[in-house]
């Protein structure tokens, strides 16, 4: 979809909601000066174009029990079986990440498990049998970074002329 042309409004109620998901519409119109209808009618906006997905409570894996993050870059034998591989990938509730990529992988994908051994097993017992030709593993110890991608007063379009 093509880049959509935001007004101050937009990203002010954007960058709001993105900091806490949970803040009643009333209080971002107060902050915005705005009715509550306008922020009601601006989020509907929003969703339509796509720009919004939901939202959503985020699980901390570790704390339910998910001690390995892992990163694992896959190499197919046979390329032509990527929508097979990414529809069986989609089945696997440790898989909460499939990407295409360039470079060196086919597909890259970030995978939670309880421990190192789950790890080996799901890499064995489930990723193997998919036919793949190689894989690589990462495993993340902690994320350094983990944010949302921030709302700025500049499109891309306008970073791209600097």
């Amino acid at each position: 979809m093509a880049n959509q042309k935001l007004d101050r409004l937009d990203k002010q109620i954007l960058k709001l909601i993105a900091d806490d998901a949970r803040v009643p519409f009333l209080e971002v119109a107060r902050i915005c000066n705005v009715s509550g209808a306008a922020i009601h009618q601006r989020i509907q906006k929003l969703t339509n174009l796509g720009i919004l997905m939901g939202s959503q409570f985020i699980i901390d894996p570790e704390k339910i029990g998910y001690e390995t993050c892992a990163f694992i870059g896959i190499n197919l034998k046979n390329p032509e079986s990527f929508d097979d591989v990414v529809d069986k990938l989609r089945q696997m509730p440790e898989v909460v990440e499939c990407h295409y990529t360039t470079g060196n992988y086919d597909l890259f994908i970030k995978i939670y498990a309880v421990n190192n051994h789950h790890l080996l097993n799901f890499i064995h017992d489930k990723l193997q049998p998919l036919g793949l030709a190689r894989s690589e593993s990462i495993i993340s110890f902690h994320a350094a970074i983990d944010r949302q991608l921030p709302i700025n007063s500049l499109n891309p379009a306008e970073l791209e002329e600097r």
